[in-house]
Protein backbone atom coordinates (compact mmCIF):
# COMPACT_ATOMS: atom_id res chain seq x y z
CA UNK A 1 0.00 0.00 0.00
CA UNK A 2 1.07 3.55 -0.64
CA UNK A 3 1.59 6.29 1.93
CA UNK A 4 -1.46 6.95 4.13
CA UNK A 5 -1.22 10.23 6.08
CA UNK A 6 -2.62 10.51 9.58
CA UNK A 7 -5.14 13.09 10.81
CA UNK A 8 -2.45 15.21 12.47
CA UNK A 9 -0.69 15.75 9.13
CA UNK A 10 -3.95 16.67 7.40
CA UNK A 11 -5.04 18.95 10.27
CA UNK A 12 -1.65 20.63 10.12
CA UNK A 13 -2.05 21.56 6.44
CA UNK A 14 -5.55 22.95 6.98
CA UNK A 15 -4.48 24.91 10.07
CA UNK A 16 -1.49 26.48 8.30
CA UNK A 17 -3.72 27.44 5.38
CA UNK A 18 -6.24 29.01 7.76
CA UNK A 19 -3.81 30.76 10.08
CA UNK A 20 -1.29 31.86 7.45
CA UNK A 21 1.70 30.81 9.55
CA UNK A 22 3.27 27.77 11.15
CA UNK A 23 3.33 29.48 14.54
CA UNK A 24 -0.37 30.38 14.46
CA UNK A 25 -1.31 26.89 13.27
CA UNK A 26 0.78 25.26 16.00
CA UNK A 27 -0.96 27.39 18.63
CA UNK A 28 -4.40 26.53 17.22
CA UNK A 29 -3.65 22.81 17.26
CA UNK A 30 -1.92 22.81 20.64
CA UNK A 31 1.39 21.62 19.15
CA UNK A 32 4.91 22.91 19.17
CA UNK A 33 6.09 24.62 15.98
CA UNK A 34 8.69 21.87 15.59
CA UNK A 35 6.08 19.12 15.81
CA UNK A 36 3.93 20.90 13.25
CA UNK A 37 6.85 21.37 10.85
CA UNK A 38 7.75 17.70 11.21
CA UNK A 39 4.16 16.68 10.42
CA UNK A 40 4.13 18.78 7.24
CA UNK A 41 7.57 17.51 6.20
CA UNK A 42 6.39 13.92 6.71
CA UNK A 43 3.28 14.55 4.60
CA UNK A 44 5.22 16.26 1.80
CA UNK A 45 7.76 13.42 1.77
CA UNK A 46 5.02 10.81 1.66
CA UNK A 47 3.17 12.58 -1.17
CA UNK A 48 6.31 13.49 -3.06
CA UNK A 49 5.22 17.12 -3.59
CA UNK A 50 5.81 20.44 -1.88
CA UNK A 51 2.53 21.72 -0.41
CA UNK A 52 3.78 25.13 0.79
CA UNK A 53 6.00 27.87 -0.55
CA UNK A 54 8.02 29.15 2.40
CA UNK A 55 10.10 32.28 2.87
CA UNK A 56 11.52 33.78 6.06
CA UNK A 57 8.47 36.08 6.23
CA UNK A 58 5.56 34.17 4.76
CA UNK A 59 4.03 30.82 3.91
CA UNK A 60 1.54 30.09 1.14
CA UNK A 61 0.09 27.07 -0.61
CA UNK A 62 1.84 25.81 -3.72
CA UNK A 63 -0.34 24.92 -6.71
CA UNK A 64 -0.21 21.29 -5.66
CA UNK A 65 -1.01 22.26 -2.09
CA UNK A 66 -4.02 24.31 -3.12
CA UNK A 67 -5.43 21.41 -5.14
CA UNK A 68 -4.77 19.04 -2.25
CA UNK A 69 -6.55 21.25 0.32
CA UNK A 70 -9.52 21.90 -1.99
CA UNK A 71 -10.08 18.18 -2.50
CA UNK A 72 -9.15 16.96 0.99
CA UNK A 73 -10.79 19.68 3.10
CA UNK A 74 -14.46 18.59 2.81
CA UNK A 75 -13.54 14.96 3.51
CA UNK A 76 -11.53 15.99 6.57
CA UNK A 77 -14.51 17.95 7.91
CA UNK A 78 -16.66 14.83 7.44
CA UNK A 79 -14.13 12.75 9.37
CA UNK A 80 -14.10 15.21 12.27
CA UNK A 81 -17.90 15.28 12.16
CA UNK A 82 -17.96 11.51 12.50
CA UNK A 83 -15.54 11.71 15.43
CA UNK A 84 -17.73 14.33 17.13
CA UNK A 85 -20.79 12.17 16.56
CA UNK A 86 -19.08 9.19 18.16
CA UNK A 87 -17.90 11.26 21.11
CA UNK A 88 -21.43 12.56 21.65
CA UNK A 89 -22.47 9.02 22.51
CA UNK A 90 -20.10 8.91 25.47
CA UNK A 91 -21.69 8.31 28.84
CA UNK A 92 -18.67 9.59 30.79
CA UNK A 93 -17.23 12.96 29.67
CA UNK A 94 -13.65 12.61 28.45
CA UNK A 95 -11.24 14.12 25.97
CA UNK A 96 -10.11 17.75 25.68
CA UNK A 97 -12.11 20.97 25.83
CA UNK A 98 -10.36 23.98 24.28
CA UNK A 99 -11.52 27.33 25.63
CA UNK A 100 -10.52 30.81 24.41
CA UNK A 101 -11.00 33.58 26.99
CA UNK A 102 -9.75 36.99 28.02
CA UNK A 103 -7.61 36.75 31.14
CA UNK A 104 -9.86 38.69 33.52
CA UNK A 105 -12.87 36.58 32.54
CA UNK A 106 -10.91 33.37 33.01
CA UNK A 107 -9.89 34.43 36.51
CA UNK A 108 -13.51 35.26 37.29
CA UNK A 109 -14.74 31.71 36.62
CA UNK A 110 -11.59 29.70 37.34
CA UNK A 111 -12.58 28.38 40.77
CA UNK A 112 -16.36 28.10 40.45
CA UNK A 113 -16.56 26.72 36.93
CA UNK A 114 -13.30 25.43 35.46
CA UNK A 115 -11.73 23.85 38.56
CA UNK A 116 -15.08 22.57 39.78
CA UNK A 117 -15.66 20.93 36.40
CA UNK A 118 -12.27 19.21 36.57
CA UNK A 119 -13.07 17.89 40.04
CA UNK A 120 -16.34 16.43 38.77
CA UNK A 121 -14.94 15.07 35.51
CA UNK A 122 -11.34 13.88 36.00
CA UNK A 123 -11.21 12.26 32.54
CA UNK A 124 -11.53 15.64 30.81
CA UNK A 125 -8.53 17.85 30.03
CA UNK A 126 -9.15 21.59 29.67
CA UNK A 127 -6.85 23.57 27.37
CA UNK A 128 -7.41 27.24 28.28
CA UNK A 129 -5.95 29.93 26.02
CA UNK A 130 -6.14 33.54 27.21
CA UNK A 131 -5.77 36.48 24.85
CA UNK A 132 -7.26 39.93 24.78
CA UNK A 133 -8.06 40.02 21.07
CA UNK A 134 -11.41 38.63 19.95
CA UNK A 135 -10.75 35.28 18.28
CA UNK A 136 -12.86 33.26 15.85
CA UNK A 137 -13.33 30.18 18.03
CA UNK A 138 -14.37 27.98 15.12
CA UNK A 139 -11.40 28.91 12.94
CA UNK A 140 -9.11 28.62 15.94
CA UNK A 141 -10.26 25.09 16.75
CA UNK A 142 -11.82 26.00 20.11
CA UNK A 143 -14.89 24.39 21.64
CA UNK A 144 -15.89 27.45 23.66
CA UNK A 145 -15.23 31.15 23.99
CA UNK A 146 -15.55 33.42 27.04
CA UNK A 147 -16.31 37.11 26.51
CA UNK A 148 -18.76 39.86 27.48
CA UNK A 149 -22.22 39.29 26.01
CA UNK A 150 -21.93 42.32 23.72
CA UNK A 151 -18.80 40.80 22.15
CA UNK A 152 -20.30 37.37 21.42
CA UNK A 153 -20.78 36.82 17.65
CA UNK A 154 -24.43 36.74 16.60
CA UNK A 155 -24.22 33.21 15.17
CA UNK A 156 -23.07 31.68 18.46
CA UNK A 157 -25.06 30.13 21.32
CA UNK A 158 -24.42 32.25 24.43
CA UNK A 159 -24.62 31.00 28.03
CA UNK A 160 -24.76 33.88 30.56
CA UNK A 161 -22.80 33.27 33.74
CA UNK A 162 -24.56 35.76 36.03
CA UNK A 163 -21.47 37.95 36.40
CA UNK A 164 -22.14 41.44 34.98
CA UNK A 165 -18.92 43.15 33.94
CA UNK A 166 -18.12 46.65 35.17
CA UNK A 167 -15.25 49.10 34.87
CA UNK A 168 -13.69 50.89 37.83
CA UNK A 169 -11.76 54.19 37.78
CA UNK A 170 -9.09 54.06 40.46
CA UNK A 171 -6.06 55.90 41.82
CA UNK A 172 -3.73 55.51 44.77
CA UNK A 173 -4.36 57.50 47.98
CA UNK A 174 -1.05 59.28 47.43
CA UNK A 175 -1.99 60.37 43.92
CA UNK A 176 -5.36 61.73 45.06
CA UNK A 177 -3.68 63.62 47.93
CA UNK A 178 -1.34 65.29 45.45
CA UNK A 179 -3.72 65.93 42.55
CA UNK A 180 -7.24 65.92 44.01
CA UNK A 181 -10.21 63.69 43.25
CA UNK A 182 -12.02 63.95 39.88
CA UNK A 183 -15.73 64.65 40.37
CA UNK A 184 -16.83 64.11 36.76
CA UNK A 185 -15.36 62.47 33.64
CA UNK A 186 -14.45 65.87 32.19
CA UNK A 187 -12.16 66.46 35.20
CA UNK A 188 -9.89 63.71 33.86
CA UNK A 189 -8.51 66.19 31.33
CA UNK A 190 -6.63 67.76 34.24
CA UNK A 191 -5.29 64.45 35.54
CA UNK A 192 -2.41 62.15 34.73
CA UNK A 193 -4.02 58.99 33.37
CA UNK A 194 -2.59 55.58 32.55
CA UNK A 195 -3.33 54.90 28.91
CA UNK A 196 -3.95 51.36 27.66
CA UNK A 197 -3.29 50.13 24.13
CA UNK A 198 -5.74 47.52 22.84
CA UNK A 199 -4.64 44.37 20.93
CA UNK A 200 -5.67 46.04 17.64
CA UNK A 201 -3.29 48.93 18.35
CA UNK A 202 -5.96 51.52 19.21
CA UNK A 203 -5.95 53.34 22.53
CA UNK A 204 -8.73 52.49 24.98
CA UNK A 205 -11.34 55.25 25.13
CA UNK A 206 -12.86 55.74 28.55
CA UNK A 207 -16.66 55.44 28.38
CA UNK A 208 -18.93 56.79 31.10
CA UNK A 209 -22.68 56.82 31.63
CA UNK A 210 -24.99 58.29 34.26
CA UNK A 211 -28.77 58.75 34.16
CA UNK A 212 -28.78 58.29 30.39
CA UNK A 213 -25.93 60.74 29.80
CA UNK A 214 -22.89 59.26 28.08
CA UNK A 215 -19.38 60.67 27.94
CA UNK A 216 -16.29 59.43 26.11
CA UNK A 217 -12.88 60.68 27.16
CA UNK A 218 -9.56 60.34 25.34
CA UNK A 219 -7.29 60.52 28.38
CA UNK A 220 -3.67 61.62 28.43
CA UNK A 221 -0.87 60.81 30.78
CA UNK A 222 2.77 59.85 31.31
CA UNK A 223 2.64 56.21 30.18
CA UNK A 224 0.92 53.94 27.65
CA UNK A 225 0.83 50.21 28.37
CA UNK A 226 -0.61 47.15 26.65
CA UNK A 227 -0.83 44.76 29.61
CA UNK A 228 -3.35 45.07 32.45
CA UNK A 229 -1.00 43.91 35.22
CA UNK A 230 1.56 46.57 34.28
CA UNK A 231 -1.12 49.28 34.25
CA UNK A 232 -2.31 48.09 37.66
CA UNK A 233 1.20 48.25 39.08
CA UNK A 234 1.55 51.80 37.76
CA UNK A 235 -1.73 52.84 39.39
CA UNK A 236 -0.74 51.33 42.76
CA UNK A 237 2.58 53.21 42.57
CA UNK A 238 0.73 56.51 42.15
CA UNK A 239 1.64 57.16 38.51
CA UNK A 240 -1.90 58.22 37.65
CA UNK A 241 -5.58 57.40 37.35
CA UNK A 242 -6.41 54.03 35.78
CA UNK A 243 -9.44 52.34 34.24
CA UNK A 244 -9.75 48.61 34.90
CA UNK A 245 -12.31 45.85 34.92
CA UNK A 246 -13.69 45.75 38.44
CA UNK A 247 -12.59 42.17 39.10
CA UNK A 248 -8.98 43.14 38.35
CA UNK A 249 -8.79 45.65 41.22
CA UNK A 250 -10.96 44.10 43.95
CA UNK A 251 -7.99 43.13 46.10
CA UNK A 252 -6.36 46.56 45.78
CA UNK A 253 -9.62 48.33 46.63
CA UNK A 254 -10.22 46.07 49.63
CA UNK A 255 -6.71 46.67 50.97
CA UNK A 256 -6.89 50.44 50.43
CA UNK A 257 -3.96 50.49 48.00
CA UNK A 258 -6.36 51.98 45.43
CA UNK A 259 -9.42 54.19 45.84
CA UNK A 260 -12.37 54.13 43.49
CA UNK A 261 -13.59 57.38 41.93
CA UNK A 262 -16.42 58.28 39.54
CA UNK A 263 -18.26 55.10 40.60
CA UNK A 264 -21.66 56.56 39.72
CA UNK A 265 -20.41 56.98 36.14
CA UNK A 266 -19.52 53.29 35.63
CA UNK A 267 -22.74 51.23 35.64
CA UNK A 268 -22.68 47.45 35.02
CA UNK A 269 -21.98 46.35 31.47
CA UNK A 270 -23.25 43.20 29.79
CA UNK A 271 -22.93 39.79 31.42
CA UNK A 272 -19.95 37.49 31.12
CA UNK A 273 -20.86 34.67 28.71
CA UNK A 274 -19.62 31.37 27.47
CA UNK A 275 -20.40 30.83 23.81
CA UNK A 276 -20.08 28.02 21.30
CA UNK A 277 -21.20 27.15 17.77
CA UNK A 278 -24.37 25.17 17.20
CA UNK A 279 -23.51 21.50 16.84
CA UNK A 280 -25.82 18.59 16.18
CA UNK A 281 -23.66 16.24 18.22
CA UNK A 282 -21.78 18.03 21.01
CA UNK A 283 -19.41 15.85 23.01
CA UNK A 284 -20.35 14.60 26.44
CA UNK A 285 -17.62 16.83 27.89
CA UNK A 286 -19.04 19.93 26.20
CA UNK A 287 -22.58 19.12 27.31
CA UNK A 288 -21.42 18.61 30.90
CA UNK A 289 -19.46 21.87 30.90
CA UNK A 290 -22.43 23.86 29.58
CA UNK A 291 -24.70 22.21 32.15
CA UNK A 292 -22.39 23.27 34.98
CA UNK A 293 -22.18 26.80 33.54
CA UNK A 294 -25.98 27.09 33.52
CA UNK A 295 -26.05 25.88 37.14
CA UNK A 296 -23.48 28.54 38.05
CA UNK A 297 -25.63 31.18 36.37
CA UNK A 298 -28.66 30.16 38.41
CA UNK A 299 -26.64 30.37 41.62
CA UNK A 300 -25.27 33.79 40.72
CA UNK A 301 -28.71 35.15 39.86
CA UNK A 302 -30.25 33.62 42.99
CA UNK A 303 -32.87 31.60 41.13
Amino acid sequence: MGYRPGLIELDAVVAITREGSFRGAARALGLSTTALSNAVAKLEAGLGVRLFNRTTRSVSLSDAGRTFVDQMGPALRDIHGAIDTARSQQVTPSGTLRINAFAAGAREVMADLILEFLRRHPDVHIDLVTEERLTDVVAGGFDLGLRRADLVPADMIAVPLGRPQRYAVVASPGYLDRHGTPQSPTDLAKHRCIRVRLPNGALLRWHFERHGETVQVDVDGPVTLDEASLALAAAVEGVGVGLFLEQNVREELSSGRLIRVLEEWTPPLSDLCLYYPSRRNPSAALKAFISLARTLNRKQSGS
